[in-house]
């Protein structure tokens, strides 16, 4: 098949628009018509050279859905016409963590930018062109049958495709890794796409209060928005003041989703005793940021990492559509514009400014 697809060529330079070869799928692969695809800040990473390894040129995007257009051999539990949400993570199968549901984890992670077979299905004129994950800026892509998470049909797919990253990350980091409880206090630091999921968990589990930070107002309004109690500029207010003002001791679980080292070592100081800091924003390869050992030992405070929400997207895609069917959990809210596909450069300027909660790309 022959598509067209925006191809980032070098960092920090537009991606441009170019018509590639795409591969049939092979054996345990599926071919997906994508509907949309969520413009998220790891692929803008990857576009102004922040994560230097992601080879080039790659067809970006990590968060989306479609329909399955075609099987390869092998497949076995999807077939053409079934509504999916792709996930970047797909499960080998073998290895322990994805035995224990958590492929984001798998220990036979394939090399970045191919299959796992070592490949690419991406070809521009005779030169292999990388995957960033699934690549869903792609109108078709192929993936691993694991990667592409069936659904019910009567779920809008293009609304979907939020699922398939922002709102499972920021959604798991509650409820799955935090495991934050009814009148627990939870700050979130950064309500972006990601965090504004954090914000929606934090709302759902019964969190009181509920604290919203960033450094542009208009992303504090977002956060009111979606549940958050208070709102704190770090720019404009003493956050550690603040926060000590509202819970008296600190926030049971602080969430931290920016890439930010300066904001992971701000969450640490607004903890409880027994309080827990997620990180999950990234950051730069080889940045680093301090911790006192005995903030950590005296409060018996702790540290996590999150990886998808710590989260199975074969059990948790599911689960996201019926919250979201039954009026729990807002995704078409989380839209602030539309994109055609060839305005996907824009997309990335207006996340890079911080205009938006976030971006879809409609196919």
């Amino acid at each position: 098949m022959r598509i067209t697809a925006p191809v980032l060529v070098k960092a920090r330079q537009p991606m441009q628009m170019l018509e590639l070869d795409l591969d049939d799928p092979r054996d345990g692969e599926v071919r997906v018509k994508m509907t949309a695809s969520g413009v998220c800040h790891s692929c803008l990473l990857a576009a102004d050279g922040t994560h230097s390894g992601a080879p080039k040129p790659i067809v970006l995007g990590d968060e989306g859905s479609g329909i399955v257009d075609a099987v390869g051999p092998g497949c076995r539990t999807l077939s053409p016409g079934d509504h999916v949400i792709i996930s970047w993570a797909p499960s080998c199968l073998t290895c322990r963590p994805c035995h224990e549901g958590y492929p984001a984890l798998c220990l036979n992670e394939p090399l970045f930018g191919r299959m796992p077979d070592g490949t690419t299905r991406f070809h521009y004129r005779g030169t292999d062109v990388y995957h960033y994950g699934p690549a869903t800026y792609g109108p078709y892509i192929v993936v691993p049958e694991e990667g592409a998470v069936r659904i019910r049909k009567d779920f809008p797919l293009d609304l979907a495709a939020l699922i398939g990253c922002s709102v499972t990350t920021g959604f798991g980091a509650v409820v799955n890794t935090a495991r934050v409880t009814e009148g627990q206090s939870v700050a979130i630091l950064g309500c972006g796409g990601i965090g504004l999921n954090a914000v929606q968990a934090a709302a759902l589990a019964g969190a009181d209060p509920i604290i919203g930070v960033d450094v542009i107002d208009s992303k504090l309004d977002f956060a009111r928005e979606f549940g958050a109690t208070h709102t704190v500029n770090s720019t404009k207010e003493d956050l550690v003041g603040r926060v000590m003002g509202l819970t008296g001791h600190g926030v049971d679980a602080c969430i931290v989703a920016v890439g930010s080292t300066e904001a992971m070592e701000q969450g640490l100081r607004i903890l409880a005793p027994q309080g827990v800091e997620v990180v999950i924003g990234l950051t730069g390869v080889d940045e680093t940021f301090a911790v006192n050992p005995m903030h950590l030992i005296a409060g018996e405070r702790r540290v996590l990492g999150s990886n998808y929400g710590s989260s199975n997207p074969a059990v948790e895609f599911p689960r996201m559509v019926e919250l979201a069917m039954a009026g729990r959990l807002r995704i078409g809210d989380l839209i602030t514009r539309r994109y055609d596909l060839d305005q996907a450069n824009e997309a990335f300027r207006a996340l890079a400014a911080g205009e938006q909660a976030r971006g879809l790309i409609v196919f």
